[in-house]
């Protein structure tokens, strides 16, 4: 199937988003799935459409009990990519309850071994499957975790909904590939440690302005050092501007609309979309000075 171009027609009516930062317990996947859950209802209650929370929140982001219980931590996915773990089962019925969709960030096992930072996606029936896999592994995740091999994109109403996790988003090209095949928006679950909050904000307002389109970014938030996160979950305009933003500390549920009345105005302001050259800076010269 030909993928739909970059700057596709826009959404008919808005989507209201959630993005959650929040605090994980290392290794208890049961109770984080339960918090998951409390989030996700508190998000619905304010009307939102789809919740995203932070990466690795079902096992928590805390690399030393990854490496030490890869059984307790993983949820297994079967070759269709399905989820079918009772701890799961409190996130599941929040979805159902409130008509929800849910992207959490979770330590995935194929049945081929490789072992995944994934996003889950919880839809409106309650059924879980893996939506994405990470690409851009960073740091000591590479010693832990198999990279993922493609792109994704969230389907959801008439919305296209680009997914990421945290360290992809560093990468301009990624949140591109998910503006040029047709994405509205780009959905980052993170994990960003305390101390660089600099970058944290500077990345994700530039993968909006970049490709005039919403970006939803969930955090971590809290922990002890090396592994505390710094929050400031927020959601960004098509010009990269905070429509929400929560403090470095503290669980925060950020809802928003997204309008398709401001994107489109964007994409018809600034028109960097259509107007990119095919091999941009691809051909080069040199010059002597």
């Amino acid at each position: 199937m030909t993928p739909p171009p970059a700057a596709a027609a826009v959404p008919a009516a808005p989507l209201t988003v959630a993005a959650v930062q929040a605090q994980a317990v290392p290794g208890e996947v049961a109770d984080n799935a339960a918090t998951a859950a409390r989030l996700v209802r508190r998000a619905a209650e304010r009307g939102a459409r789809v919740t995203v929370l932070p990466e690795l929140f079902l096992p928590a982001y805390h690399p030393p009990t990854l490496a030490a219980d890869p059984a307790g931590t993983d949820v297994v996915a079967d070759p269709e990519t399905a989820v079918d773990d009772p701890r799961l089962d409190p996130l599941r019925a929040a979805a159902r309850d409130g008509g929800s969709v849910v992207v959490v960030g979770a330590a995935v096992r194929r049945p081929d071994g490789r072992r995944t930072i994934s996003s889950l996606v919880v839809d409106r029936a309650g059924d879980v499957r893996v939506g994405y896999d990470k690409q851009q592994l960073w740091g000591g995740e590479r010693e832990l975790f198999d990279p993922g091999d493609r792109g994704a994109t969230l389907l959801l109403d008439d919305w296209r909904l680009g997914l990421g996790i945290c360290y992809d988003g560093c990468f301009p090209e990624h949140g591109r590939a998910a503006a040029a095949d047709g994405a509205h928006g780009y959905l980052c679950p993170s994990g960003y440690l305390a101390g660089s909050e600099h970058r944290r904000d500077l990345y994700y307002a530039a993968r909006a302005l970049d490709n005039t389109m919403y970006v939803v970014f969930a955090n971590a938030v809290g922990g002890a050092d090396p592994w505390r996160f710094n929050g400031g979950a927020a959601v960004y305009d098509p010009e990269g501007r905070p429509l929400a933003r929560g403090a470095d500390t503290g669980e925060e549920v950020l809802v928003v609309a997204l309008d398709p009345v401001a994107l489109a105005a964007t994409r018809a302001a600034h028109s960097m979309l259509l107007d990119r050259l095919p091999d941009q800076g691809l051909t080069r010269s040199s010059l002597p000075a």
